[in-house]
């Protein structure tokens, strides 16, 4: 199959360097990682030859990249999650939230200002945590003790949740016109926009590696495994 209508899922697991390419044309591979790679790119209206190609050049290229996260035990990416996702999001977004809130009290009355940001990364912290705590208390235990052929239902919740995480991320877009600065934009403003394509970046890379790679594979787990 070309890389072309290959799952963009599937392409960013399977090649070094193709997430930062999706990363730059603003496709969806974690919640939208079943699409194929033509389906993505003619939904944003991108040249999906172009992109293959792309792709095709980091495959044959053979340079180092990330590291094959589907390489690893699940135990060992469980413990990746939880160190550089879990623990960075409690991190990021009350500072967020914070910066969020100075920008609107400071700039309000200007058009181009995120209204409702503050609120809607409220929103977001809150709920992100809620499924943080489901996959540290239930699921990820599950996995570790290689029950994952039993873990289906607590997945299905979790992919679901992964979905509504993905529309909070295109409603921060919308509440930021893309992520896009005024050039007059004062410091407090651009470290706000610096933050939010931080954890914009952050919890994709966190839902793919866990809907593509963790959950894919969560029915082999067995007791034997671990």
């Amino acid at each position: 199959m070309n890389l072309i209508d290959q799952p963009v899922g599937h392409l960013a697991r399977r090649i070094a360097g193709a997430t930062r390419v999706f990363h730059e044309h603003q496709l969806d591979f974690c919640c939208g990682g079943k699409h194929s790679l033509r389906e993505a790119a003619e939904a944003r209206g991108l040249d999906a030859a172009a992109i293959a190609e792309r792709l095709a050049q980091l495959q044959a290229s053979g340079l180092p990249g990330e590291r094959d996260w589907g390489a690893v035990s699940p135990t060992e990416l469980i413990a990746h999650i939880l160190d550089r996702f879990h623990e960075r999001h409690r991190e990021q977004l009350p500072e967020l939230i914070r910066l969020a809130r100075r920008v609107e009290q400071v700039h309000g009355e200007r058009v181009d200002c995120p209204a409702g940001l503050a609120d809607h990364l409220l929103a977001m912290h809150q709920e992100l945590e809620s499924h943080m705590q489901k996959e540290e208390q239930v699921l990820f235990p599950m996995l570790r003790s290689g029950y994952g052929a039993a873990a289906s239902g607590p997945i299905a919740v979790m992919r679901m949740e992964h979905d509504q995480h993905g529309a909070a991320l295109q409603r921060l877009a919308e509440l930021t016109h893309d992520l896009t600065l005024p050039r007059d934009a004062c410091n407090t403003w651009r470290a706000l926009n610096l933050g939010l394509r931080t954890f914009r970046d952050d919890l994709m890379q966190h839902i793919h590696l866990e809907n593509n790679i963790l959950f894919e594979g969560a029915p082999d787990i067995r007791i034997a495994q671990v």
